[in-house]
This record gives C-alpha cells, sequence and structure tokens, in this order.
C-alpha cells in the first residue's frame, strides 16, 4: 500500500459554512475521501453543482476538483454523512451568546444528532472554536468510550482561508488519546507543518490565546496612533520602526476604524466569559475591547471635525462597508459600527462597497447603498474610506473633486496617497497622521496625479513604504 493510500481517510464534515466548506474542500484536494453535511437543502444543492456563494479566491475551484474527481460530496443533514466516517470534523456556529459566551446549542445538536450512528473507532473532531472544556463536554454528550473526542482548531483568514488550509503556520491537535491526535494530525501530513500535539484543553485555549493576542495587538497600535497625532508623530514610521523587530513583527501593525469580523469581537468576549468561570480577571484583554470602542468613536469624532462641528443633515460618503478588504463579510464590521455612530448624529449616508451590490437588511440599515463610488460623492460633505480595498487607490479622485461639496476624505485605513489627492484639491485626514492640507490644483498637476495612480494601482498595500531614508519638513 502506498504512502498516500495509507494516510487517506474518509472524513465526514458538518456544517458547510466559511470553515466546513474550505475544511473540506481542502481535504479532499489532499487526497481524502469527504462528505459536507448541512441543514440547508438549497445550498446542498448549489455546493452539488459546484456552485460556491463564499467569496474567497481558489474555493469554487478546490470544490469543482473535489466534485469532479469523486472525492468530495453533499449531503443533507448529519446523519447523512456520518455512518461510514473514519473522522468527523464538526464546523458548525458557535456564535456569541449571552454575556459574550459562545452559544454551543448547534455543536450539542450534532452530538445528539450522530451519537448512535458513529462507526466504532472513529473519531470525532471540534473544529469550531469552541470554550475550553468543550472537548470533554462533547465526549460526555456522546457517551461513546469507543470514540476519541479530539480538538483540532482552525486558523483561517477570510480572503485567504485556502492559503492558510494549505501553507499553514502550524497543525494544534489536542487529545488525551496520543493515538486518536496522531490519526488527525496524519491527515494533515503532505503539508509537512510544524504540528503541536497537546491536550484538548490546552489546544482549545490556543485559539483563544492566538486571537486575542492579535485583538490586543491592534488596539495597542490604534492607541499609539492616537499618542501619534497628539505629539505630532507618523504612525506609520513609528509601526514601520518596531515592525523590524523579530519580537514584534510587522503584521497587525495596521491602525484603522477598530478590528472587527467573525472571530475577534466573539472570540475576545468568550474569552473574558472562560476568565471570569475561572475567577480571573483578564483586565488587559477587557482594556483591549474598551480601546476598540473608542477607536470607533474617535473615527466619528473626525468625520465630524472635518465637517464643522455637527454631523446633523450632512451628507456623507463611505468608502469600505465589509469588516476588512477581499471578503464580503459585514459581521462585526468596524465600518458599519462607525456608520451606525455617524446616523446617531444625524448624518446621511451613502455607501459604496465592492463586495456589497445592494442593502442588507438588519446590516446596512443605517445608510444608502450604491453600486457606484463615483454616487459616494455627490454632495458629499466629507468621504471616509472605511475599508482598505485596493482600488480606491485609483479612483477617479479629480472627478471626485469636482462632485463633493467639501474637499475632505478621512482615511481611517491610511489606504491612499495624500500627496496625490491634495494635489487635486482634497485635505486628507489619516490616522496618527498630521492632515495633509489641500492645494489648489493645476491642469498639469491634476495629469501627474492620474499617472501617479495608475502606477500605484499595482500595490495591495494600505500604503507603500519605503526603506529609502525619508526626510519630513
Amino acid at each position: 500500500m502506498s504512502e498516500d493510500r495509507m494516510f487517506m481517510r474518509r472524513i465526514a464534515v458538518i456544517g458547510s459554512g466559511y470553515v466546513g466548506l474550505t475544511t473540506g474542500a481542502c481535504l479532499a484536494s489532499l487526497g481524502h475521501r469527504v462528505v459536507c453535511a448541512d441543514v440547508e437543502k438549497t445550498k446542498v444543492a448549489r455546493l452539488s453543482a459546484g456552485e460556491v456563494s463564499i467569496r474567497e479566491p481558489r474555493l469554487a475551484e478546490l470544490v469543482a476538483q473535489g466534485l469532479a474527481a469523486g472525492r468530495l460530496r453533499f449531503v443533507i443533514g448529519a446523519s447523512a454523512a456520518v455512518p461510514d466516517a473514519e473522522v468527523v470534523f464538526l464546523c458548525v456556529p458557535t456564535p456569541m451568546g449571552a454575556g459574550g459566551a459562545a452559544d454551543l446549542t448547534a455543536v450539542e445538536s450534532v452530538v445528539a444528532e450522530v451519537r448512535e450512528l458513529l462507526p466504532a473507532g472513529c473519531v470525532v473532531v471540534n473544529k469550531s472554536t469552541v470554550p475550553v472544556g468543550t472537548a470533554a463536554r462533547t465526549a460526555q454528550l456522546l457517551a461513546r468510550p469507543d470514540v476519541a473526542v479530539v480538538s483540532n482548531p482552525e486558523f483561517l483568514r477570510e480572503g485567504s482561508a485556502v492559503e492558510d488550509f494549505l501553507k499553514p503556520d502550524r497543525i494544534v491537535v489536542g487529545c488525551e488519546a496520543q493515538d486518536a491526535a496522531e490519526r488527525v494530525a496524519a491527515l494533515y501530513s503532505r503539508l509537512g507543518a510544524p504540528t503541536v500535539l497537546t491536550d484538548a484543553a490546552s489546544a482549545e485555549m490556543v485559539k483563544y490565546a492566538a486571537n486575542c493576542f492579535l485583538a490586543m495587538k491592534l488596539s495597542y497600535v490604534n492607541a499609539v496612533a492616537e499618542l501619534c497625532e497628539r505629539l505630532g508623530a507618523d504612525v506609520l514610521d513609528v509601526t514601520e520602526g518596531i515592525g523590524y523587530d523579530r519580537r514584534i513583527g510587522q503584521a497587525f501593525l495596521q491602525p484603522g476604524p477598530g478590528w472587527g469580523g467573525s472571530c475577534l469581537p466573539k472570540d475576545t468576549h468568550a474569552f473574558l466569559q472562560v476568565s471570569a468561570a475561572a475567577k480571573f480577571d483578564f483586565e488587559l484583554l477587557r482594556a483591549s475591547l474598551d480601546t476598540n470602542s473608542r477607536q470607533q468613536a474617535r473615527m466619528m469624532d473626525k468625520v465630524r471635525d472635518a465637517v464643522g462641528g455637527s454631523l446633523a443633515g450632512q451628507r456623507i460618503g463611505l468608502l469600505g462597508l465589509t469588516f476588512k478588504a477581499g471578503t464580503d463579510d459585514l459581521r462585526d464590521s468596524p465600518a458599519l459600527a462607525v456608520a451606525a455612530l455617524l446616523a446617531a448624529e444625524g448624518a446621511d449616508l451613502i455607501g459604496y462597497d465592492p463586495s456589497v451590490r445592494a442593502a442588507v437588511p438588519g446590516m446596512t440599515d443605517d445608510l444608502q447603498i450604491t453600486d457606484d463610488p463615483i454616487k459616494v460623492a455627490s454632495g458629499a460633505a466629507a468621504l471616509v474610506v472605511l475599508t482598505e480595498w485596493p482600488e480606491f487607490r485609483v479612483l477617479d479622485w479629480g472627478l471626485l473633486a469636482e462632485l463633493v461639496e467639501r474637499r475632505v476624505v478621512v482615511d481611517t485605513r491610511n489606504l491612499l496617497d495624500a500627496d496625490v489627492l491634495r494635489r487635486v484639491g482634497f485635505e486628507v485626514r489619516g490616522v496618527g497622521r498630521r492632515a495633509t492640507p489641500a492645494v489648489e490644483p493645476s491642469a498639469a498637476i491634476q495629469a501627474e496625479s492620474s499617472a501617479v495612480l495608475s502606477y500605484d494601482q499595482s500595490s495591495q498595500l494600505p500604503h507603500a513604504r519605503s526603506t529609502a531614508c525619508r526626510w519630513r519638513g
């Protein structure tokens, strides 16, 4: 038997959402035979036809390849997926419940459904983000001594989930039964990633500890940005200077309108609940949450100041609504949090996002949605960049300058080239940077600006930095 054949497993993935579909499609691409289950009949039908609605590079391609090779299929309900499985992944939602604790209703429901159907000797894997102790609780609910429960947390970033799965920084597998842990770790053997084998509680702790550290790092840099503004420093130079320190690194050092998304807010609140249950007051993490709320309010203050001190009746154009570029996810988006604060002060909001082409009830109720960034500028008292979509750098800013009521941009992501915008008449107010006043544009300068913008289109970074020595007078 070949080595690849020896490590090929029959796998059931319960839940075909963001984590479940990525997990199933990627495991199938590694040669395993995967059955993905979901409770939504229409979703199962679409996925079975190769239709992927999630915006994620390469995911649709892997699903199509898995279906064509016969290594991936989709079924309705967990009970239809598990009878022949050697490994069962639980990839169901664990949303924020009462008081911030993770709601494990979906996990417990699936466990009850499949308990009697699991083959003897199979392994159940908690892939969803769950509180410390959930593996033990799952084993208790299963009441199957012949079925091991393993914790194998995911570390997938929206917009690069397939890349993260197939080129991981590490694989973390936790179980008190070493043979079960090694069996799950072997599923990823072709990836050649560092693997941490530990107990279930430690594996569960890794996910929360990692996400909450990133949240604290973001809150820290946002606080540093505010201090830079007060002291006349430039946060881009400060973060570049500290980011070269290998102990710190460049990642998660970009200030912005606050952090959000489907993971960090949920996981920080859940970790606080876990800490409280252990009678530990995690003051540092609580301060990070407070700093995040303050940052969102501070962005609203910036916009208010930019339009003269009152937002009542002011038309504000918003560029970007998703919680980050490269995704269509609006969950806990700091852009929408800032929009809600602006609306509460009476602002008239219109927003554009490349991945949001229509209103989303319950999420975009505070603003009008347009599918044209030009319409965002028409009559606007201010334009506000809230998501770091690179295409915003190459908008026709000369045209936008002719359409706005007041030529001022609040760039909460430090995305735009302030020098280019000021040459077409915009004042630019960033985060942690001195305001860049406008100048009267000339035809020659506008032509130069357009050339610079076209050149910058190749950059996917929020701001281009140079390793050459810079002098700022």
